[in-house]
């Protein structure tokens, strides 16, 4: 469950590389990412120019998916930056009837340490819909990072308790997956682009003894 189409690459792109031919797997966006950096007045005026990109980045996280091995998805392109002005009980809505209808038994979801607003609203969000329920097939609520955010977030960082051990093809894959995002990625030292992508997979490998790694916060966990 992520909050804008890309995060759910740098946060858990690894993981659906390696269980996406194993595992049933949808993801879902509850924001569009692009409308943030135009302002009110911008959007009213360019509605059209703003539809566009935000049709643009939603065709890009296809792409992406489609690299991965994931074709099952959904888009709400809720308005990007500005979740805190949507009623936090209709956000909780959407993810639980995403829940009711694919009934998972992990959700990997964002950081409530995220410097990002939409970030942490999602988690709050995701938090609430998962309540434990009598019957309910949820075991295991994961929370992700994401680069240029979660490491950015100076005064509470994100702390990993569970990895997800990742090969080169999967790391190779994971980049692929992200370079569809051509708006998004920047030449190193910036967090999005190809080395820092590996580093971080490189030091998160080193904190669990292999040479790549994906990192999560368990959240709630029921064995």
């Amino acid at each position: 469950i992520a909050a804008h189409p890309d995060d759910d690459i740098l946060g858990a792109g690894g993981f659906m590389s390696k269980f996406s031919s194993r595992r049933e797997i949808r993801v879902i966006f509850l924001s569009e990412g692009t409308s943030c950096r135009f302002s009110k007045e911008e959007i009213i005026k360019n509605k059209e120019k703003v539809n566009e990109e935000t049709n643009y980045r939603n065709d890009c996280a296809v792409e992406a998916l489609k690299v991965l091995g994931i074709s099952d998805y959904h888009f709400y392109n809720l308005p990007c930056g500005r979740l805190d002005n949507e009623p936090l009980i209709d956000l909780n809505k959407m993810i639980e009837n995403e829940i009711s209808s694919f009934e998972p038994d992990i959700i990997l979801t964002h950081s409530e340490d995220d410097v990002n607003n939409d970030h942490k609203i999602v988690f709050n969000s995701v938090l609430t819909a998962t309540r434990p329920q009598p019957r309910s097939k949820l075991k295991h609520l994961l929370s992700f990072e994401i680069l240029s955010s979660s490491e950015w977030r100076f005064t509470k960082c994100f702390i990993p308790n569970i990895f997800i051990e990742l090969t080169e093809k999967d790391i190779k894959r994971k980049w692929e997956a992200l370079s569809k995002y051509d708006t998004e990625i920047q030449e190193y030292p910036y967090p999005r682009s190809k080395k820092g992508l590996e580093v971080l997979a490189n030091y998160r490998g080193m904190q669990c003894g292999s040479e790549f790694a994906e990192a999560y916060r368990v959240v709630r966990s029921f064995l």
